[in-house]
């Protein structure tokens, strides 16, 4: 009970008197444009990230945008952890907070209501199939941040005429800019480690020649992910790029 509390009444906040738009996300109003924005830039500088003042660019306003579909749970049944991962969206709670159990994919797909095991394996070939098509708008959208932020900085260092007050909110926004490209591919490796902790259980419980479509989609994905998630990044937290997907990663089931 205490586990839930804190994300159902912060979700409460955060969607009081929205209706949805696109991809669950709420229709844009004055509390979800302008209250809850605010709420998010005080809780990540009293947690000490970084957070710019500057406005949102044309681009940046739509990579976030983009990232809601990835670092969200892919299932519409995973009601908590879909809490947890608008709250982080919105940085009322850090990225952290996510719940990351590979099983509650699975878990979601067999207690829905389906008309056989086909039914099943055809929703996880459209789900890895959903999120390949949206990652190469992703990767666009990302290398326009990253080009701009690149030519922020060498203004930022070449010029006297920025005022002084501008070089912290300039690099605070390189930051944002990159943690939710790298948060982005970290959740992409979650979802690709869910889809295939789904397809080998389905494999075991009910197999299926469907079981052939639901890997060929996955793989498709992973190659996406790949292209997506080695970006030439600018390094601001120590590294050259996104995390190397063929670096595996375990999570727990």
């Amino acid at each position: 009970m205490r586990r839930a509390a804190l994300p159902a009444i912060l979700s409460s906040l955060l969607l009081a008197g929205c209706t949805t738009g696109d991809l669950g996300r709420p229709r844009p109003n004055f509390f979800s444009d302008q209250l809850v924005p605010g709420m998010g830039d005080w809780a990540a500088r009293f947690r000490g990230e970084a957070s710019s003042w500057f406005h949102l660019t044309d681009d940046e306003q739509q990579l976030r945008a983009r990232a809601w579909q990835f670092v969200m749970p892919t299932h519409e049944r995973s009601s908590f952890e879909r809490q947890l991962s608008s709250l982080a969206h919105a940085r009322l709670l850090p990225a952290q907070a996510q719940a990351g159990s590979v099983s509650d994919y699975h878990r979601a797909l067999v207690s829905g209501a389906f008309a056989s095991q086909v039914s099943r394996y055809n929703r996880l070939a459209e789900d890895a199939g959903a999120d390949r098509a949206l990652l190469g708008p992703f990767r666009a959208n990302a290398i326009r941040v990253v080009n701009a932020d690149r030519a922020r900085l060498r203004t930022l260092g070449a010029s006297a005429l920025v005022s002084a007050e501008a070089h912290d909110p300039a690099q605070e926004r390189v930051i944002e800019n990159e943690g939710l490209i790298l948060w982005v591919c970290e959740r992409l490796g979650f979802r690709l480690a869910s889809y295939r902790y789904a397809l080998d259980n389905l494999v075991v419980e009910m197999p299926s020649r469907e079981a052939v479509r639901a890997e060929r989609a996955i793989m498709a994905l992973e190659a996406e992910v790949g292209l997506a998630c080695k970006l030439p990044l600018i390094g601001v937290f120590g590294g050259e790029g996104a995390r190397q997907p063929d670096r595996p990663v375990v999570y727990k089931g």
